[in-house]
C-alpha cells in the first residue's frame, strides 16, 4: 500500500486510493507522505487545515501548565493519536497520560485506557468534530475527562466534561473563563488571561 506521488500533471497530487472497508489504524503509521497531523476518524483519512495561532499558542500553553501542575506520575503531551478501536485514531490537541505508557522513542499512539484527560481547540475546519464526533467516540472509548477548548475575543473558554459511566457519555461540569480551577483529573489552578505572555526569565 502505498501513497500517489505526484501524478505527472504539475502541482497536481494524487492521494491514497482507500481500501474496500477504509484506512484501519494502524494504516496511519504505514502510508508514506501523509501530511502532518492526519487523523483516522470511521476509516477515513482527516487532513486538517494549518493551525492558527490561536490554536498553536493554546497548545502550548497548557501543555506547559498542565505539565506543572501534574502529579509525578503523569505528563502533559501535545499531538499524540489515540487508537480507540481499528478505524479510529484521532489526534487530540493535547492529552495527560501516565508516565508508563511510554513505549519508546518511535511510539505513535496511546491507548485509551491510558488516557486521564483530552484537550482539543476547536478550529473553523473543526467545530463539529470536537463538539460532537470525537466527544461521543472518547466516551464510548472510556476516556473519562474532556476539554473544549473555544476561543472568545483571543482569549481560550474552556468546557469541561466528566464521562457518566451509566450511559457512556460525557456530562458538562463547567464553563470556564479567565480562570480554570479544578480538582480533577488532579488540583488544577490555570490563569487562561496568562495565554501569550512572555514567561519571566529567571
Amino acid at each position: 500500500m502505498s501513497a500517489a506521488r505526484n501524478n505527472g500533471l504539475d502541482g497536481e497530487y494524487a492521494w491514497p486510493r482507500p481500501p474496500a472497508g477504509g484506512w484501519t489504524a494502524d494504516d496511519l503509521d504505514r502510508l508514506p507522505d501523509l501530511p502532518p497531523h492526519t487523523e483516522l476518524i470511521d476509516g477515513s483519512l482527516v487532513l486538517v487545515s494549518p493551525q492558527t495561532r490561536f490554536h498553536s499558542r493554546v497548545i502550548h500553553f497548557l501543555v506547559r501548565a498542565l505539565t506543572r501542575q501534574a502529579p509525578e506520575h503523569l505528563e502533559a503531551i501535545g499531538e499524540m493519536t489515540v487508537r480507540l478501536d481499528d478505524r479510529n485514531r484521532p489526534e487530540p490537541d493535547v492529552l495527560v497520560v501516565p508516565v508508563d505508557a511510554d513505549t519508546g522513542p518511535r511510539q505513535t499512539w496511546f491507548r485509551p485506557e491510558d488516557v486521564v484527560l483530552v484537550v482539543e481547540v476547536v478550529s473553523d475546519d473543526s467545530v463539529e468534530r470536537d463538539r460532537e464526533v470525537k466527544p461521543r467516540k472518547y466516551a464510548r472509548a472510556g476516556v473519562v475527562h474532556y476539554w473544549r477548548v473555544e476561543e472568545d475575543d483571543g482569549l481560550p473558554v474552556v468546557y469541561v466534561y466528566e464521562l457518566d459511566p451509566a450511559t457512556a457519555s460525557y456530562g458538562l461540569t463547567g464553563i470556564h473563563h479567565k480562570q480554570l480551577t479544578l480538582d480533577l483529573p488532579f488540583p488544577l489552578d490555570i490563569d487562561l488571561t496568562a495565554l501569550g505572555r512572555r514567561e519571566q526569565r529567571s
